[in-house]
C-alpha cells in the first residue's frame, strides 16, 4: 500500500483508532451523572472536537512515544494514523517527526522530496514490469532482497513523438499527468542522451514553471491545494555520446537543483507540502569511474554487496566540481547514489543527501531509456 493510500485509508478508519486510544487515556464516564467532558472541562462535544482539544502536553507525549517505539514499517503506519486524526494532531505530529535528513526515515509523502541522510544511505529497490513499461520504487525493510518493501513511487514510460516521457506518481494504479497523485516526470530527447526532470511543485522560492507546452499540466487537480502546481525543471541528466561503439561503461553527468533550508530547524507545514521556504542550490554529479579487472575481464565497481548482476545500467554517482561556480569541490569517495541489478527485473537504489527519493528515482529511470548514441 502506498503512503498516499495510507492517508486515505486512515482518514476513513480514524473513528476506530480514536476509540482504541480513548479507552486508554480517557476515564470511564458514568451516563447517570451527565455528559460533562473531563478533558475539555465543559459540555461534551463531537468526537472530533474532543480529540482536537486534547491537552498539548499529553498529545505531544503520545506522539513522541509512538515515534520512538514504532520506527519501522509496517508498524510505522500508526504514526501516519495520528497525523490523520485532525488538523491539530497533524501539526503536532509533523513537528515531532523528523525529516529523512535527520532520522533516515520516510514517513509522509512530503518525505519523498526531502534530502536523505548524510551518513548512511536510504536503501530502496526498483521493480520493473516490461509488459506495460512500468517501474515501482519500494523502501527496503530488511537488508536482503527478499522482502516486499514499502511502496513509495511508480513510473510509466510513454513514447510521445520524438521523445520519451516517464510519468511519476504516488499511486501505482493511476499513472497519468492529470492525476491528483502526479508528482513529476522525466523526459528524454530523441537520441536518449539528455533527460530533463520536472517537479509538479515549486522546489524552492522563486522557481519558475517551464514554458514548454508539453510540460504544462492540468491546473484543476493538485497534490496539495495550498501549493501552486505546474512543471518546474529541477535537473538534467546527460550521457556522453559513444558513436564509435567502443566498449566500456556509460559516462553520465547530472545537474540537480537541491533545495537548501533557510533555517536549521523548520517544522513541516503540511503532510503533502512541497519544499517552499527553501532556496535554490545546484549540485553536479558524475558517475564514478570503474576499474578494469584483469582476471574477470570486465569493468568493476564496489557496490558493497548491493549489486549482484553485471549490467551496463549499473552506476555510482559522486560529487563533481561545478564548472559554473568558482572554488567548487569534488568528492570521488562518497557515493551519493548507486543503482544496480540484482535480478532480471529487480534493481537496488541507495541514495543520500543532497538527493531526495524522487530525484534519485528519476535519475535511475534514465538508465531504462533507449540510447541510440550510447550503446
Amino acid at each position: 500500500m502506498s503512503i498516499r493510500r495510507s492517508f486515505l485509508s486512515f482518514r476513513s478508519t480514524s473513528s476506530s483508532s480514536r476509540s482504541s486510544v480513548e479507552r486508554r487515556i480517557r476515564p470511564q464516564e458514568n451516563p447517570q451523572e451527565g455528559t460533562e467532558d473531563p478533558i475539555a472541562g465543559g459540555p461534551a462535544t463531537a468526537s472530533g472536537d474532543r480529540w482536537a482539544e486534547l491537552l498539548p502536553e499529553l498529545l505531544g507525549d503520545i506522539i513522541r512515544r509512538l515515534e520512538s517505539s514504532e520506527d519501522r514499517w509496517p508498524v510505522r503506519k500508526n504514526v501516519v494514523a495520528c497525523a490523520c486524526v485532525c488538523r491539530r494532531w497533524r501539526h503536532v505530529t509533523t513537528s515531532i517527526v523528523g525529516s529523512p535528513k535527520e532520522t533516515g526515515q520516510i514517513t509522509f509523502p512530503s518525505s519523498l522530496k526531502q534530502p536523505g541522510p548524510k551518513e548512511l544511505p536510504i536503501q530502496c529497490f526498483i521493480k520493473r514490469n516490461k509488459k506495460n513499461s512500468t517501474f515501482y520504487l519500494y523502501l527496503s525493510l530488511t537488508p536482503t532482497f527478499m522482502d516486499k518493501g514499502k511502496f513509495l513511487l511508480a513510473a510509466r514510460k510513454f513514447r510521445r513523438g520524438s521523445y520519451t516521457e516517464f510519468i511519476i506518481s504516488l499511486d501505482a494504479d493511476d499513472l497519468s499527468q492529470g492525476s491528483t497523485a502526479y508528482v513529476g516526470k522525466l523526459r528524454s530527447d530523441f537520441l536518449g542522451t539528455k533527460f530533463t526532470i520536472y517537479d509538479s511543485q515549486a522546489p524552492y522560492d522563486g522557481a519558475k514553471t517551464s514554458n514548454c507546452r508539453a510540460s504544462r499540466r492540468f491546473a484543476s487537480k493538485q497534490i496539495s491545494p495550498q501549493v501552486p502546481a505546474g512543471s518546474f525543471e529541477i535537473g538534467q541528466v546527460s550521457y556522453k555520446f559513444n558513436l564509435l561503439k567502443s566498449r566500456g561503461p556509460r559516462r553520465m553527468l547530472c545537474t540537480m537543483q537541491c533545495p537548501t533550508s533557510t533555517a536549521e530547524e523548520e517544522p513541516q507545514k503540511e503532510i503533502t507540502g512541497s519544499s517552499l521556504g527553501h532556496t535554490a542550490g545546484s549540485v553536479v554529479l558524475r558517475n564514478k569511474a570503474p576499474r578494469w579487472h584483469e582476471h574477470l575481464q570486465c569493468w568493476c565497481l564496489n557496490f558493497h554487496g548491493r549489486v549482484t548482476v553485471a549490467s551496463v545500467k549499473n552506476f555510482q554517482l559522486v560529487a563533481a566540481a561545478d564548472p559554473n561556480q568558482a572554488g567548487g569541490t569534488k568528492d570521488d569517495e562518497t557515493v551519493l547514489l548507486q543503482f544496480g541489478k540484482v535480478a532480471n527485473d529487480l534493481f537496488t537504489m541507495d541514495y543520500r543527501q543532497p538527493l531526495s527519493a524522487f530525484q534519485a528515482f528519476a535519475i535511475c529511470l534514465t538508465s531504462f531509456g533507449t540510447k541510440f548514441a550510447c550503446e
